[in-house]
């Protein structure tokens, strides 16, 4: 399957997550079955006016390809900028556009999901990006502002019309935030409906879920964001299921120490040990969520990890007590 002129091998997309899809992350998930990654969603205000940390979003490696930068902007002009900046620095097959982001630093700058208020003003901004960037552009919505006006129908025409490559539909309102549950049966065969490849999102956390949303939105991709959080095997799961494969088994608590470990190693070497000990105490239990004792485990990594050493004596302690 293509994405524009981006060739794509596989079905399971690793959806944008702030704080989360960090190039350490994507590098670690890309083995697993990863066919495109998402970047964090970068500002291309912080972009456009040089700031440090905004800059540092767009980082990308040889494995972690094909990679997709999301910007998240409301003027045209300010996107152009971030695009000139991201199109001389960095390296990666497509630019995704945010859309569906609801929270309220974002929307109240007209950005984000708040564009969903104004389809013939979105058309217009996407129509611009999609004529100014050289690589192909993909967009990211939500079903609607609200239940009283869920238009993705109107919004999905608007930036076919506007030349976007691919759309991806986190399957609730902006309203919702991340909460209630997906409504996949709104979108029912709208795959088959549009001209353009079209992406599931929202509650992927099983290959159950995968495969049924994908069944009723007839999508050709579908993306895995928090439910591949320290899950690294759904999204292998799901490519196998989709292919008619066999699944694996369930990941042992010694593969999810190892795998913890691994991906601990690169954001060590990405951010150092200070910055990646505070995402880690974040990210970390997910990797143990649902095995005995993670209550102590998610305390003891949340609480009193300050080096990677502490953090090593905690993987060793599960590792030894796992052989009991």
């Amino acid at each position: 399957m293509n994405i524009g002129n981006v060739e794509i091998k596989g079905h399971v997309i690793l959806g944008p997550m702030a704080g989360v899809t960090t190039l350490a992350y994507r590098d670690f998930c890309k083995p697993f079955g990863v066919a495109l990654s998402y970047s964090e969603m970068i500002s291309d205000c912080g972009l456009a006016y040089g700031n440090h940390k905004t800059m540092r979003y767009f980082a990308t490696s040889e494995v972690d390809r094909p990679v997709g930068l999301q910007l998240f902007g409301s003027d045209i002009e300010m996107t152009k900028k971030a695009i000139d900046i991201i199109e001389k620095e960095a390296e990666y097959e497509i630019l995704d556009i945010n859309l569906g982001c609801p929270v309220h630093k974002v929307i109240q700058t007209g950005a984000g999901s708040a564009w969903l208020k104004d389809p013939a003003k979105l058309h217009d901004y996407m129509k611009a990006v999609v004529e100014y960037s050289h690589k192909p552009v993909t967009a990211k919505i939500r079903l609607g502002w609200d239940e009283n006006s869920i238009n993705f129908e109107e919004i999905c025409n608007a930036l076919v019309d506007a030349g976007v490559a691919m759309i991806t539909i986190h399957a609730r309102t902006s309203r919702q935030l991340y909460m209630g549950t997906a409504d996949y049966e709104v979108l029912r065969g709208l795959g088959d409906r549009l001209p353009i490849p079209l992406c599931i999102s929202g509650d992927i956390f099983t290959v159950e879920a995968a495969m049924k949303a994908m069944e009723i939105t007839k999508a050709q991709f579908v993306m895995v964001a928090r439910g591949g959080l320290g899950n690294p095997r759904l999204i292998t799961n799901i490519e196998r299921a989709i292919n008619g494969e066999e699944l694996l088994p369930e990941a042992t608590l010694e593969d999810q120490v190892s795998w913890a470990r691994e991906f601990s190693e690169k954001l060590m070497s990405l951010l150092g040990e200070h910055d990646a000990i505070m995402q880690l105490r974040g990210l970390i239990p997910h990797f143990f969520k649902g095995f005995p004792g993670y209550k102590k485990i998610r305390a003891a990594i949340s609480m009193n990890i300050k080096t990677y050493d502490d953090l090593l004596k905690i993987f060793n302690g599960i590792n030894n007590r796992s052989h009991l």
